[in-house]
Order: C-alpha cells, then structure tokens, then sequence
C-alpha cells in the first residue's frame, strides 16, 4: 500500500472525529480538568500553573505597543475569533435557519428569554447590597459546545427537533450575552477610538453594499477594528460580532444561476466517467470546488473557523481560566452569596426560565413544540442550558476583574454547577428518551 494511502487510511478516523461538535464539547471538558490538575499539584512543570498567565508578551510595531499579559491576549485577542464564529452563527441561523420566521423564532427567544431573566433575578436576589452585585449576568450564559455533547452522548434517541431547540436557544442566548457585555460591562469609553471603530464598520458594511465576495478585503478591516475596539475601552467580542454582520451572507452568484452550473456540472461528469476510467476522487475534487465557489463569504469563513475555534482557542480558553488553585477559601465560598448565586442561577434558574416561558408561549398559541418533542423533554435540554462554563466564565472576568479575589470563587462555581446541570440534564432525558414520548 503507497505510504499517502496509508497515511489517509490512517488520519481519516480522526479527521471524522474533530469534525463533530461532540469532540469540541469533550476536548474542552479535558482542557478544564488538565488545568485544575495541575494548578493544584506542585510536581514538574505544574509548579508554574497557574503563575504562568501572568507572565507579558510585548509586540511592538513601529511606535504602536502592545503589552499585555498571555490571559489577557487569550481572553482580549484570540477571544474575538469565538466571537465571530458566534456571530456568524446568530446570522446564519436568523437568515436562513430556526430563527429566520416568527413562528420558528417564538419558542427559542422565550425559552432564551426566560433563560436569562431568571438566573440573573436569582442572583441578585442572594448578592443584594453586597460588592459582588454586579456580577449578575454570570449565570445568563449557555456552553453551547458543552450542552450538545451531552445531548450527543444519548445517540440517536434524541429527536432532531430537540436538538435545533437547544441550537437556536443557544444562538439567542449568547445575542442577550452580546448585549449584556456591551451595554453593561463596559466601563470606560474613549471617544476617538470609537470613532475609528465606527468608521471601520462603516467602511464594512460598504463593502457589503457594493457586492464585494472575497474574504480579504473583510478581514484586515476586521483587525483594525478589533484593535480600535479594545483601545476604545470597549470589549472586543463586539468586533467579532459587527464584523460577522458585515461579511456577506448571500451566495456569490443567483440562486438560478447556481442551479444551472450544477445542472451543467453534473451533465459534463456523467458524460464523462461512463467508462471504466472514471475517477472517483476526480469528481468529488470538481463537486467540492463548485460548491466553493456556489457559497456565501460568510459560510466559507464559518466553515473555515470552526476547526481553530472549536479546537484551539475555546479549549485554549477553558485552559487558561480553569487554572484554578481549589484553596478551602473557595470551597467555602461556594455558599457565599456569590457562589450561591451562580449556582441556584445555572442549576434552578436556567431551567425554571426556559421551561416556564416556552410554556406561555405555547399556551398562548405564539408557538409549538417541535415534531417529537415532549414538554419532559423541554426541562432536560433547560437544565444542560445551565452548563455556563465558557460564557459564564468570560462574564466572570469581565464583571469582577481578572485579579480580584472573588474571581477563582466564581470561577469554581462556575464549574460546579455546569457538572451537576450537565449531569441532572443527562438522567433526566436519559429517562425520557427510554420510555415511549407522551405529550
């Protein structure tokens, strides 16, 4: 067998592997454990953990410094690609997918709605008057990675309809997080640099009037204005987004045109392989192009980030932030109002919310459950909604400082209650799905 034969024969299995958003979820999963296991043993390289985040990387070009410490270039920097891959997302889905009519919209956006709105009550509730009151879009936040994982691991059981459900309640739970970080946890704004930002995106959406398809002429705009953004005092997970609105959803070419070059296509390749020499490969190759060529700037650019998302910076991140030190103090703290607030939050709110408020608006006529889907079902997915993990954490940083000390304690709720939801969740459509649907 040639050695390129051998070596697809061989990288093929994995490449299936990471293509799956299950991998993603359980990747990330192995990054937080990693993380936690080393910051708390002294044996090695573990020593440095978590110090290690601390340490600066300085680029400078030209009289342009930038200096800042290796969490702060994952969490301000590499951050902004998850971003832009959760703003593609909204958009694909709102344009073409379960939040593109009213009706489709209805169910998730209540569900989403009632999914912020009661976690964040609960917290205020337990931290009232107290210094962390701030922090109470923590426990608004869904992992959707983390949330599908667990989803998958229950096989084919699980209805198709369950899982656009929790997609589409993910995608509008994390527009009310883009809201919630822009509008509330920006604290210091200079008006100059936002200037320049908006002119940036202007100068964006321009090129999106004007028809232009190709990739590079969106994408170096977009680190201008992730740049603008963060010197302008606002974070940069709004560049993300606004570049994801800017980049073209429609296909290169009408939707009659398209289907005429397949039709041509596929005309020209039969034609051509009803002998004995026809290559396999050779067609698919030619299928694959057209479809490439067929597609929208923004899918080409979704499709090409999910990879470096899903498998280097969301685990990257969870690495980074889960480096926590587990000290008797933050275990305590657990019972705080803090860490009380995040975990009645995610564990008791998150699903109280979305099964509440998709209840009215069934019952209101304003939407339906999807095909197979029973209300059982509804509550199970509202509960793995309470897995928070990397949103959560990322509110955390943004709501209580990288360095305060109520950090690390958040930090561990955090991952504590993204378990028990994530395990609650599982039995319980676990034992939905083994008996017959009863609606």
């Amino acid at each position: 067998m040639p050695i390129a034969r051998l070596f697809h024969s061989l990288v093929r299995p994995f490449t299936r592997f990471f293509r799956l958003e299950t991998a993603s979820g359980l990747l990330l999963l192995a990054s937080a454990v990693l993380a936690l296991v080393l910051a708390n043993t002294s044996w090695g390289p573990a020593r440095y953990f978590p110090a290690i985040w601390h340490e600066h990387l300085r680029i400078t070009v030209h009289n342009l410094v930038l200096d800042h410490s290796l969490l702060d270039w994952i969490n301000d920097g590499l951050m902004t690609l998850f971003f832009l891959m959760v703003g593609l997302e909204i958009k694909r889905e709102v344009l073409g997918g379960g939040l593109s009519s009213l009706h489709q919209a209805a169910l998730p956006l209540a569900g989403a709605l009632g999914g912020m709105l009661v976690p964040a009550l609960l917290y205020a509730v337990f931290n009232y008057g107290t210094p962390t009151a701030g922090g109470w879009g923590i426990p608004m936040a869904t992992d959707i990675a983390f949330a599908l994982a667990v989803l998958q691991l229950l096989g084919p059981r699980v209805p198709l309809g369950l899982k656009v459900f929790l997609t589409a309640l993910a995608v509008v739970d994390d527009m009310g997080a883009m809201v919630v970080i822009a509008g509330f946890y920006t604290k210091t704004l200079y008006l100059n640099y936002l200037c320049l930002a908006i002119g940036t995106w202007t100068l964006l959406l321009v090129f999106n009037y004007l028809r232009i398809s190709t990739l590079w002429a969106y994408l170096p705009l977009g680190v201008l204005l992730t740049f603008f953004m963060l010197e302008s005092g606002i974070h940069t997970t709004l560049a993300g987004v606004l570049l994801a609105a800017a980049i073209p959803f429609r296909a290169a070419r009408p939707r009659p045109d398209m289907l005429q070059r397949l039709h041509q296509q596929l005309s020209r390749l039969r034609n051509e392989t009803q002998g004995e020499d026809a290559k396999p490969h050779g067609i698919s190759a030619q299928m694959e192009n057209l479809g490439r060529r067929s597609s929208s700037p923004a899918q080409r650019l979704e499709s090409q980030l999910f990879a470096v998302v899903a498998f280097v910076v969301i685990p990257l991140f969870a690495f980074a932030n889960s480096s926590l030190v587990i000290a008797p103090a933050a275990v305590r703290g657990l019972l705080s109002p803090l860490g009380l607030g995040i975990l009645v939050g995610l564990v008791v709110g998150k699903p109280l919310g979305i099964g509440a408020l998709s209840w009215l608006t069934v019952r209101l006529g304003w939407g339906s459950l999807p095909p197979g889907v029973s209300w059982r079902q509804v509550w199970g997915v509202g509960m793995l909604a309470g897995i928070g993990f990397t949103m959560s954490i990322f509110v955390t940083l943004l709501a209580l400082g990288a360095h305060s000390p109520d950090t690390d304690m958040a930090k561990l709720a955090v991952l504590v209650a993204s378990v028990v939801a994530s395990g609650l969740g599982y039995a319980l459509l676990r034992s939905t799905l083994a008996a017959p649907v009863k609606e």
